[in-house]
């Protein structure tokens, strides 16, 4: 007799504008006990030193991509990318597929009661088929400036760039299943993650054998 082919964890595509607070969000899942898949991080990985897209992205950009220990310098390539729509699509042309099939890799050996998969661009990612739900991080295009310029950007010009080349909040929020604001201090934020987290614990217990819970 065959056996019944078992449901697939609850999947969350957390997603939000650079500097809204998504690894911060990921963290506080990651303490209640969800299992976090981080496309930042295999984002890094996928390039590290002897790693092909690295040596593609040599190839694209040129020596200057490359700092003196041989890794990506993330500087560099961000001015680069942000000053230049065509080297931004190539850039991602070489990561993109790299990150979902890892993703999608890491998705499918992980356990847990639900998974948070951390999509910055999942607007535009074919990962957002592969979700159940999106959870948007938003906060007001201030507070993200100040935060670049704390972390990232060197000018509020350079900040301003970053922004306008993601999808804009009104567009992520069309995509939104659920929200956290990240206005405001964290314990605001921490009490929002409780209340989602245990939504998706209900969501689990009572999960069809479909993933459109929508």
């Amino acid at each position: 007799m065959a056996r019944p082919t078992e449901t697939p964890p609850l999947r969350i595509g957390l997603t939000g504008g650079i500097a809204s607070g998504k690894s911060v969000v990921a963290d506080m899942f990651a303490e209640l006990g969800a299992a976090v898949i981080d496309t930042d991080v295999i984002a890094r990985e996928v390039v590290a030193p002897g790693q092909p897209a690295l040596d593609e992205i040599r190839q694209r950009f040129g020596d200057a991509m490359i700092d003196a220990s041989g890794n990506l310098d993330r500087g560099a390539m961000r001015r680069a990318i942000f000053a230049d729509d065509k080297a931004r699509l190539d850039l991602e042309a070489i990561l993109h597929p790299r990150i979902g099939a890892e993703t999608r890799r890491q998705a499918e050996a992980a356990t847990g009661t639900y998974q948070l998969i951390v999509v910055p661009l999942l607007l535009s990612s074919p990962l957002l088929e592969f979700v159940d739900r999106v959870l948007v991080v938003d906060c007001e295009e201030d507070t993200q400036v100040r935060r670049l310029l704390e972390r990232d950007a060197e000018t509020v010009e350079q900040a301003e760039r970053i922004l306008a080349a993601q999808a804009s909040r009104e567009d992520r929020l069309a995509i939104a299943d659920d929200v956290i604001n990240n206005d405001h201090s964290l314990d605001h934020v921490r009490n929002q993650v409780i209340d989602l987290d245990r939504k998706y614990r209900k969501l689990t217990r009572r999960r069809p054998g479909s993933r459109q819970l929508r």
